[in-house]
């Protein structure tokens, strides 16, 4: 159950208009009251007599029977309260109940309180209700609403647990603004998916992933098409931004502006700057002066950023079960980073799945641990390697890495939802979750093309190889074995243990260290993850060349045209063992 309280207005005939009208979209049917203040109170919807002229001046007689200089401008007050679609279908009784339970703990109209505001609940559609309040009490006070936003979310926890509703993960304030009604149904006007707020959220998102200066943050957000509206001060400082779409009009046909704070917490001005802040270690190494520091190999393309960006985050889950909260909560913010920059890069048949995972994922990259920077420079860096390498093929060596991104990332979101869910985060965990089943799904479309010639690289093995590969399979993961043998890409494990053992490695010690460094209970397929961990580990092409392997190779650009593997992730992993 979700309450939302609106923006205060001057007018109660309007509001009482809206309500018991049609709606934009003729989406209100029956409205009535379901309870009030008052159990006289005339209702429009049922009754014929009564008006709404008579509704608002019951309402606003408190407002009015004070001296018009100590009227307060905006003393209409308005709070919705929604079931969740799965939930039952409640009877006006139970929404009075309930409407009565939020005007008493919202502070409108304590529980006993004679003198409290005057209120109105109204019902025009089976999962919901609208309470209209006027914000003067019967003997003349002010009412307090501190908090009051907190207060109905806490009332609403446990009205699911009377009612039987759907839970809703508790929030702690760190959540996007939502948007509103208005704003949505403007949306839905236009045709749009989403509202303005959030693809606007969306874009500056993307705008900062792996972004190390103001002048790059705002140079991507003018290449994206938004208009930009700076706030100067006196001194020539920058102290803040506003974006607007330009499609986007208000009823004078001027751009509807929003600050980077209200589309996220994160994304206002200061703590995007909180980003680029880096410790002075961190800042010798990126400029090149640290000694110990090893320079990264630029980056060609976009399947050597992907074997870059695995490495990262592979080393971020290491860091975000070892490491303090601090340390933790830097990985998992940039992590969205990394997602979002996965999206904006992803080919056509990845990307509506990787833009819901970074819509979900958001929500996780924020909670009240602080995020230490500095420690999140190497998923940062992957963020921009990610952006500069330009959009991926969906084919070919772009595919094969981005099928081993997906699945490393996968498994980053789990990670960050066990450590939420540690913390008592609810909702990010939720969100986290959410975010990896929209990576599961997106990973069958990019990993089709290599498993499939991985697969077929195993079939052509001979029977001894494939016997001998099967035996060591039995011998380090007997727990497993069988399960792996009965799944589509064990042909494709078998050969890339085949190609581990002729690179020089130690196939047995490099599959119990895949195995058992991170959990599999999660995978759909533990085959594909093994693979993907192997070739990562053993520094191996994603997706290798041989002189059978003829379905793709005009297709992708050969391994010689690009840094190897080995160098794509070695930089990383020094990095990450000093730390």
């Amino acid at each position: 159950m979700i309450p939302s309280i609106h923006k205060r207005g001057s007018e109660t005939i309007g509001l009482i208009r809206y309500l018991y009208g049609p709606g934009t979209e003729e989406e209100h049917i029956d409205p009535h009251l379901v309870a009030a203040f008052d159990p006289l109170t005339p209702d429009p919807g049922c009754d014929p007599e009564a008006t709404y002229e008579q509704l608002q001046r019951l309402l606003d007689q408190p407002v009015n029977a004070l001296p018009v200089g100590k009227r307060p401008e905006e003393h209409v007050w308005h709070l919705s309260v929604r079931a969740a679609p799965e939930d039952p279908v409640l009877s006006d009784e139970d929404w009075a109940a309930i409407a009565r339970r939020m005007v008493a703990t919202t502070g409108i109209a304590p529980d006993g309180d004679e003198r409290a505001c005057r209120w109105a609940a109204v019902r025009h559609a089976d999962d919901h209700i609208h309470i209209v309040a006027t914000l003067v009490r019967d003997d003349g006070r002010r009412p307090r609403l501190h908090n009051e936003a907190r207060r109905a979310q806490a009332e609403c926890r446990r009205i699911e647990i009377d009612y039987g509703l759907r839970r809703v993960p508790a929030g702690d304030g760190t959540a996007a603004k939502r948007p509103t009604s208005a704003e949505r149904h403007k949306a839905k006007r236009q045709g749009k998916d989403r509202a303005s707020r959030e693809e606007l959220r969306e874009t500056v998102r993307r705008a900062v992933a792996g972004a190390t200066s103001e002048e790059e943050f705002f140079d991507r957000l003018a290449e994206a098409g938004l208009l930009i509206r700076k706030r100067v001060a006196p001194s020539g400082d920058l102290l803040g931004y506003k974006v607007a779409l330009p499609d986007d009009r208000n009823k004078d046909d001027e751009p509807v502006f929003y600050a980077g704070s209200t589309l996220a917490p994160d994304l206002s001005l200061p703590r995007i700057r909180e980003r680029w802040a880096l410790p002075t270690e961190a800042v010798a190494s990126a400029n090149g002066t640290d000694p110990e520091q090893p320079a990264l190999p630029p980056v060609t393309g976009p399947a050597f950023a992907r074997r870059r960006a695995t490495a990262a985050t592979w080393h971020a889950l290491l860091l975000i079960d070892d490491s303090d909260d601090g340390t933790a909560a830097a990985q998992i913010a940039a992590a969205g980073e990394v997602l979002d920059a996965l999206a904006k890069t992803s080919a056509a048949h990845t990307r509506a799945g990787l833009r819901e995972a970074a819509f979900a994922f958001e929500r996780a990259s924020r909670s009240h641990v602080k995020a230490v920077r500095g420690h999140d420079r190497a998923l940062r860096q992957a963020a921009r390697d990610l952006v500069h390498s330009g959009p991926a093929l969906g084919r070919g060596e772009d595919g094969a890495t981005t099928a081993m991104l997906i699945d490393m990332v996968f498994f980053l979101a789990i990670a960050s939802a066990n450590w939420h869910a540690k913390k008592h985060h609810s909702q990010q965990a939720a969100a986290a979750r959410q975010a990896a089943e929209h990576l599961r799904s997106a990973y069958p479309a990019a990993a089709a093309e290599s498993m499939l010639v991985l697969r077929q690289r195993g079939h052509r093995l001979a029977p001894r190889v494939r016997q001998r590969q099967a035996d060591l399979l039995h011998r380090v993961l007997p727990e497993l074995a069988e399960q792996v043998q009965a799944e589509a890409g064990w042909p494709a494990l078998a050969a890339t243990l085949d190609d581990v053992q002729k690179a020089g490695h130690a196939p047995a010690t490099l599959l119990i260290e895949a195995a058992h460094r991170r959990e599999l209970d999660t995978a759909d397929s533990i085959s594909d993850v093994l693979v993907w961990r192997l070739r990562r580990s053993a520094h191996l092409p994603v997706l290798p060349e041989s002189p059978h392997d003829t379905s793709a190779r005009g297709n992708r650009r050969t391994l010689s045209s690009e840094p190897t593997a080995q160098a794509a992730t070695s930089a990383v992993t020094d990095s990450s063992r000093r730390r």
